[in-house]
């Protein structure tokens, strides 16, 4: 049998000290200004500094990276017999009886985790907000959660990682968020309910959970835990993104998804923050929180804020040692995509059990800066325009479909927006180029999509004036030799704006020509 002392006793939270603090959160509710009413929380207004951040990290971390296995759903599939990941756990640790997840808990150490490191690599590559997981599938809390043994500051990595990371976040001027993949740890286990396994001792289920069949619903005392997971979350690290993976929208969490909302945007109001939540699929009535979707796309431009979150990694969000990574290109390609239709990226990346990211990752990271360096002009703080680019690639729309390469080419151009108080700026983006004459169909004064009169066009990094023409049918820039057409430009075409009281009176979700 493996040496178990290093597991710290069991915690019970009494039915008593539950019931008070669902008093607590109710208490909170009522105090307004949002109640728990989907009517109420209609009037919740993504804040403006997330419309104009754009783009931020993602960071799933944990135990799964231990053995570094497939994909960070190891501590499921390992289980699951017939599976690749069961053959392969059982070839290399033996029985699951013997070695179960909790065992690889011990061996997560994060001895070279570094968050203020971390962090500062977040903000080179360019991100707004940093969205750390805080709790996984799994069941192990990467933050101080009272209600469990199974977290970080306790097993394993010994101290706060998630506190530490959301901390440094802060002191470098980014936004500090949280997500919580908490409700699926209902049924993540439910393999190890076959055969001879640990998932089936009673002295573990604390960490594996019920382990129960997808589709039964879960019961009140689960339901009541992931409440009050989600309320220390908020309360003791004041997260202002608080993201929630699927499952959610199983029956049983509505009731539970508007307490928590409703008391997440009335902390919020005390703290004078404005706070997003995300939802997938339709957990949430559309207009009470952001729409997020999964390794996705938006076929147009979409009236309201949503966002994308994928990975550098096409096949995994957690650490392993099979990644198939994405290029740099094909990141800014989904980033100015995203922009144009009214969208925020959140990109993942994935610590190796030690703490520290992988070379390669970090350097996607620092490629991704470098290019918002230059171009973050036409990223930050913009608006979509009136459609939102032109090209040969085609535009996808949907979720799960990022296994795909999408990379923006030769013609390709995303749109973005921004009104100052004397002129409107236009800017281009493209990632790659085969010419320096740059020929922008969007722009022809033929087509009446741009109003006003182009007074200048800059290229964005240096605003070096550029030699440029519009005619009926386009706008002809011309680029310098100083422009590495394989690392794209963004130019900034500043617009007289015309005598008129509405600018923008629609939005247009196709391409110009």
């Amino acid at each position: 049998m493996p040496d178990l002392t290093w597991v710290p006793p069991r915690i019970r939270p009494s039915s008593e000290d539950d019931a008070a603090e669902v008093r607590e959160v109710e208490r909170i509710i009522a105090q307004g200004p949002f109640s728990d009413t989907w009517e109420s929380l209609e009037a919740y207004e993504p804040p403006t500094w997330y419309i104009d951040a754009k783009f931020g990290i993602f960071v799933h971390w944990g135990a799964a990276s231990v053995p570094a296995t497939m994909s960070e759903w190891y501590p499921r599939l390992m289980y699951r017999r017939g599976s690749e990941e069961h053959l392969l756990h059982r070839e290399h640790h033996g029985s699951l009886a013997e070695h179960g997840y909790k065992d690889f808990l011990p061996r997560f150490t994060m001895a070279d985790y570094d968050a203020p490191q971390m962090a500062a690599l977040f903000r080179q590559a360019g991100a707004r907000f940093v969205v750390p997981v805080a709790e996984h599938h799994d069941g192990f809390t990467m933050y101080d959660e009272p209600r469990t043994r199974w977290r970080a500051p306790l097993v394993g990595p010994r101290r706060d990682a998630f506190g530490e990371l959301a901390q440094a976040t802060r002191e470098l001027g980014m936004i500090a968020g949280a997500s919580s993949h908490r409700a699926e740890n209902w049924w993540f286990f439910n393999g190890g309910r076959v055969g001879e396994t640990d998932v089936q001792e009673p002295e573990w289920s604390d960490l594996y959970g019920p382990a129960a069949r997808e589709e039964v619903s879960p019961d009140e005392d689960f339901l009541q835990d992931w409440l009050l997971r989600t309320v220390h979350i908020i309360d003791r690290y004041r997260p202002q993104m608080l993201w929630f993976d699927f499952y959610i929208e199983a029956p049983g969490f509505e009731p539970y998804l508007r307490k928590v909302a409703a008391y997440y945007y009335n902390r919020a109001a005390e703290w004078g923050r404005g706070v997003v939540l995300f939802y997938k699929n339709e957990a949430f009535r559309p207009g009470t929180a952001v729409f997020d979707v999964e390794r996705g796309a938006s076929a147009g431009i979409r009236p309201e804020i949503w966002q994308n979150e994928t990975a550098v990694s096409r096949n995994a969000w957690g650490h392993i040692d099979t990644h198939d990574y994405k290029t740099q290109r094909e990141i800014v390609s989904e980033l100015v995509d995203v922009i144009s239709k009214n969208g925020c990226l959140l990109l993942n990346v994935g610590p190796k059990a030690d703490g520290t990211l992988p070379s390669e990752e970090a350097e996607l990271l620092r490629g991704v800066g470098r290019w918002l360096d230059v171009n973050g002009e036409g990223v930050y703080g913009t608006r979509p325009w009136r459609v939102f680019g032109e090209g040969p690639t085609a535009s996808r729309a949907g979720a799960m479909i990022d296994a795909a390469p999408f990379e923006l080419a030769h013609g390709d151009f995303r749109f973005t927006w921004r009104t100052n108080a004397d002129v409107d700026y236009l800017y281009v983006l493209a990632v790659t180029a085969e010419s320096r004459d740059v020929v922008v169909r969007s722009l022809a004064s033929e087509l009446n999509l741009l109003e006003g009169e182009v007074e200048s066009v800059v290229l964005l990094g240096d605003l070096e004036p550029l030699v440029w023409r519009r005619d009926g049918d386009a706008l002809r820039v011309h680029l310098p030799d100083s422009v590495d057409l394989q690392d794209g430009f963004g130019l900034r075409v500043a617009v007289q704006r015309p005598p008129r009281i509405e600018r923008r009176d629609f939005l247009h979700n196709g391409t110009a020509p």
